[in-house]
């Protein structure tokens, strides 16, 4: 006797072309989706606002006609810049010349990442548009793309969110890092890991076990031990605080960690791997590495920096420790959504969807608690080059996070998966998300362990090229990846719905293009803040004061 356990398909597909936006994911999304389309165009118009107000009140200047002179008295005192200026960073604490040393290095290696991985991402971009621009097995689509993915996801996000950490976890906790050795040990098995992966990628050697998990196990092996180093550290540090409470940013960090340190086991350990033992694994490593490594770290980053960037405390600690733990119930259970209407039990899928759902309480709690501590600061932003990072850290992380509850109901799978619409939400995910709150963390870090600013002018052309990049990236993704799936549901021939997607694929490139360009200008700009470093001097006791103040302040 046959059960298939799962309803038929055609339960869910629409007879009517109507019930396309009726659906409630349908509508979720194109509410979601105009948010940063709103956001973008009022930051537009106040800087436009702001501009014309600075020229009203312009003095005119004093023309005098004299003999033999053209012009006389000509008044300077606007002294208008082409780049407003911005807040320059307050002195830091005393930081370890170390530990600068060790904080340095992650965020050098993460930007070559960044780069390097990018340019893959560009190069297998121009692919959509111009497929036979090379025949190189070695340059191939199937053995580039991993390549782009895992440099992005173990080389940039994971040792710039650990290099950042590294200062984050001993400056709340009030007392050195336990061990800098141990420090530089994570960093070069981490480095060796995605060297040796891409590799290994190019040359054809892959796991073949599912996405993001094409790294061979001794690569992977090399990823894992960094990490376990790293644990020990951390958590050492935390162990032998001077400090009563673990603030909240520890409980997100070390937590990441120790859920990596899972993941990498659970993915690559073959014991349960076995039919849709393998299936459903892939969910689970999937969707974790997204939510409980990168996202998590992330968050407990942004619990630090954004009320150092602010100088208040975060609005509620109560709020942060809800969205922790509400995201760690909610977040484990969602890996199978992306296995909608497969093998795998139907209750196992209706889990996912719930839990899915269930998302809505961090997400909503941790936006909140991130908004309500710019109460009474907003007028700061103006004045930042930090700050609009943050603020579309947050955006991304709202509508992002929102925008995979949506993807999660069975309607809206049948119709996304499978698409270009599941590139784009990935893409404001790890990238609207994780790069931002990164770049966000970087610029507010690096000029207080150097003594040196980033150029105003390039970091507003990073910002700028990112944001609109990445809107022209994944606006048109979403558009295409909608209609196509409409025409596969439909039963139209799948070679229509690739000619279909052809300006979609252009726009993808050019989106791309303006993305990759900031990455080389945020390049640029961590050189420049890093060549012409200052030496820090020892702490005084003042200063050393100041550090419990405000670790104090934090905690409150």
């Amino acid at each position: 006797m046959l059960n298939l356990n799962y309803l038929p398909v055609a339960t869910v597909v629409p007879t009517e072309a109507g019930s396309l936006i009726s659906a409630p994911g349908i509508i979720i999304t194109l509410v979601l989706l105009l948010i940063p389309i709103v956001v973008l165009v009022g930051l537009l118009l106040l800087k436009a606002s702001r501009l014309f107000s600075t020229l009203r009140k312009i003095p005119r200047r004093e023309v005098i006609e004299q003999p033999g002179m053209l012009l006389k008295n000509v008044s300077e005192e606007a002294n208008i810049h082409f780049v407003a200026s911005k807040r320059k960073a307050e002195v830091t604490p005393y930081t370890d010349p170390e530990l600068t040393d060790l904080i340095l290095w992650y965020i050098i290696t993460a930007a070559f990442w960044l780069v390097f991985g990018t340019s893959i991402g560009e190069y297998v971009g121009i692919k959509f548009v111009a497929p036979d621009v090379d025949h190189y097995s070695w340059l191939s689509f199937g053995r580039l793309r991993p390549v782009h993915t895992n440099a992005v996801f173990w080389g940039w996000s994971s040792l710039g969110m650990l290099g950042l950490g590294y200062y984050v976890v001993p400056r709340v906790s009030n007392t050195p890092l336990l061990s800098i050795k141990w420090g530089w040990w994570s960093l070069w098995l981490i480095n060796g890991a995605v060297v040796t992966g891409s590799i290994f990628l190019m040359a054809g050697i892959n796991n073949g076990g599912g996405e993001f998990r094409e790294y061979i196990w001794p690569v992977q092996l090399l990823f894992g031990i960094g990490l376990l180093i790293t644990f020990f550290n951390f958590f050492g540090t935390v162990a032998k605080r001077e400090t009563k409470e673990i603030y909240v940013a520890n409980w997100y960090i070390v937590t990441a960690v120790m859920f990596a340190i899972v993941l990498t086991i659970v993915g690559y350990v073959p014991t349960w791997q076995d039919g849709l033992g393998e299936t459903i694994t892939q969910g689970y490593y999937m969707h974790q590495g997204v939510g409980m490594w990168f996202m998590l770290f992330s968050l407990g980053l942004m619990y630090y920096f954004l009320p150092q960037q602010l100088n208040r405390p975060i609005y509620s600690y109560s709020l942060g420790i809800l969205a922790f733990w509400a995201q760690i119930f909610f977040y484990t259970l969602i890996g199978t959504h992306h296995f909608v209407f497969s093998a795998i039990p139907w209750s196992l899928q209706t889990i996912a969807i719930i839990g899915s759902v269930g998302m809505l309480i961090p997400v909503i709690s941790g936006t909140t608690n991130f908004l309500m501590t710019f109460k009474g600061a907003w007028n700061k932003v103006t004045n930042s080059y930090t700050l609009p990072f943050f603020i579309i850290g947050i955006l991304f992380y709202f509508t992002g996070s929102m925008q995979g509850t949506a993807e999660a109901f069975r309607y809206t799978n049948l119709m996304w998966h499978f698409t270009d619409f599941t590139v784009a939400h990935s893409h404001l995910t790890m990238y609207g998300i994780i790069a931002f709150m990164l770049w966000g963390c970087i610029y507010t870090l690096i000029p207080r362990l150097t003594g040196v600013e980033p150029p105003q002018a390039t970091v507003g052309l990073h910002f700028w090229a990112a944001f609109i990049g990445l809107l022209f990236y994944a606006v048109p993704l979403m558009v295409g990846g909608t209609l196509r799936g409409y025409m596969w549901m439909g039963a139209k021939p799948f070679i229509d719905s690739v000619v279909m997607m052809a300006p979609y694929w252009l726009w993808r490139a050019i989106g791309g293009t303006m993305m990759w360009v900031s990455h080389l200008v945020f390049a640029f700009n961590l050189y420049k803040m890093i060549a012409n470093r200052q030496v820090q001097q020892a702490a005084s006791p003042a200063q050393n004061s100041l550090i419990q103040i405000t670790t104090d302040g934090l905690l409150q």
